[in-house]
């Protein structure tokens, strides 16, 4: 019972590990927005400045402890007269939204159960009848998470004023306590238990009841149920005794009913755990609804006459006469890195030396490589694109039309592994060699083989990065070689 304690505890103050992707434009500067905010011109750091609401409370309280599940018990269902300890306890609360907070609350107490009180005589022959009386004195501190339920399940059509307020505890903690047993020999301590060790730890949950009395005050009647993990904390004695041995169970477990009061802390009107978001919703929809606003559109104006208002405008210095996209980005069709604007060869891949053209003449130069030359394929994929038909209907009538026979070959640019690169030009350049046979292209006068990221068009770009887009593209191809 005790290690199953212990990995709740465990469990419940050791973080969850977040795994996130790396960025490689990342802004985390303390200006706002930033990469990480929500991209809203309204965010702000999070300070004491910026609370509106008291987070922070101290609550006490009293009450009646009752051994419920043990060997000696305090509840005698009409068997005796019912046995009533007392208890106590303070807590520091942090409130860390309108329906959690955590509590660090320290409890005192006392325990009684048995035959009879302690405070009287023993019967006679107690000892041999098994029919003593015992008392447990217990501290405790304890680490409880706090569930506001009226706040997290409130309706969203109740309007009606914030005063009551459900709340649901758990939590761990550790335990010492010093259990008495008395019989007609007299009283005398069977079992102490110091705090924080491993055999100290136990549990506790329950709910409570809130009643708001103003801006500073509550009051509260509490009911938790306490799991000592321990067999001799209701003065049975040691674990093997007699006593000990009359029920199953492995852990005492008492019932602790309180009544006690939190003071809110803080400079501000309201606390946290008492407001109710859905509410202040509904006060700014109001006030938008009769607030008569003008709108002015595109407020900072459109500096660069691209016909995208520089409120949104992801490029503010177009040059004049450039076409945009919605995002007011110049276009740039074959993704060159040069704007059409500029681009001698605006559908043609080229380097920026050359005003967007090749340095060589698009397609090569004999009639047999011009018509089976130039299939290029998507990142990561070997789906023939519409734009390769026309060149494949080319091969088509050309292979048909010559005696000799080809190689399809595939290949890849140097993204990923060198396995699956190979994989993926087969898959290519099967998917080719399927298309010209189902068109006509006898079977014999072809095979496929691919040559992963071995057969670069482009061997500079290994790794990709250091080239251009068009260039990976070029190199993500299949071509045809004569046998």
């Amino acid at each position: 019972m005790k290690l199953s304690l212990a990995i709740v505890a465990l469990a419940l103050t050791v973080p969850t590990v977040a795994f996130a992707q790396d960025s490689t434009a990342v802004s985390s500067s303390g200006q706002y927005p930033n990469t990480f905010s929500s991209g809203s011109a309204n965010v702000s750091p999070f300070t004491n400045k910026s609370k509106r609401f008291n987070d922070w409370a101290i609550s006490i309280g009293a009450g009646v402890p009752l051994m419920q599940s043990a060997d000696l018990t305090s509840i005698k269902n009409g068997n005796g007269n019912n046995l009533f300890g007392y208890s106590a306890y303070v807590s520091i609360d942090k409130a860390i939204t309108h329906a959690f907070g955590l509590n660090l609350q320290y409890d005192r107490g006392e325990t009684r159960q048995g035959f009879f009180n302690t405070k009287d005589a023993a019967p006679a022959n107690a000892s041999v009848t098994q029919q003593v009386g015992a008392r447990t004195q217990y501290d405790a501190i304890s680490l409880l998470g706090d569930i506001n339920f009226s706040n997290l399940l409130r309706r969203v059509d109740n309007h009606s004023p914030f005063r009551w307020a459900l709340h649901g505890y758990a939590g761990v903690g550790v335990l010492s306590y010093r259990a008495y047993q008395k019989d007609e020999m007299g009283q005398r301590m069977v079992t102490e238990v110091k705090p924080f060790e491993l055999g100290s730890m136990f549990a506790q949950a329950g709910a409570g009841l809130k009643f708001k009395v103003n801006r500073r005050l509550d009051i509260e009647g509490r009911v938790m149920y306490v799991v000592t993990g321990d067999d001799e904390f209701d003065g049975g004695g040691a674990k093997y005794s007699a006593i000990n041995q009359r029920e199953e169970q492995v852990s005492d477990n008492f019932v602790n009913a309180t009544l006690g009061i939190s003071l809110k802390l803080g400079k501000h009107e309201s606390h946290l755990m008492w407001h109710d978001p859905l509410q202040e919703i509904y006060y700014k929809l109001d006030v938008l609804a009769n607030k008569n606003q003008d709108i002015e559109v595109c407020k900072k104006g459109d500096l660069d006459n691209d016909g995208v208002c520089d409120d949104w405008d992801r490029q503010l210095d177009t040059p004049a006469g450039a076409r945009v996209d919605g995002a007011g980005v110049a276009l740039d069709t074959d993704l060159d890195g040069v704007i059409d604007l500029y681009d001698k060869c605006v559908t043609v891949p080229g380097p920026v030396e050359n005003q967007g053209c090749p340095t060589t003449p698009v397609g090569l130069v004999d009639e047999k490589e011009t018509k089976l030359e130039g299939i290029e394929f998507d990142l990561n994929s070997d789906r023939i694109l519409p734009s390769n038909t026309p060149i494949l209907n080319n091969a088509v009538n050309y292979i048909n039309s010559s005696n000799g026979t080809y190689t399809v070959i595939g290949a890849t640019d140097t993204r990923a592994s060198e396995a699956y690169n190979q994989r993926l030009s087969e898959r290519r350049a099967n998917n080719v060699k399927d298309y010209l046979i189902k068109n006509g292209v006898q079977s014999g006068k072809l095979d496929a083989i691919g040559r992963g990221k071995k057969d670069l068009k482009y061997p500079e770009c290994d790794p990709a990065t250091k080239c251009p887009e068009w260039k990976n593209r070029a190199n993500r191809r299949v071509y045809f070689e004569a046998k």
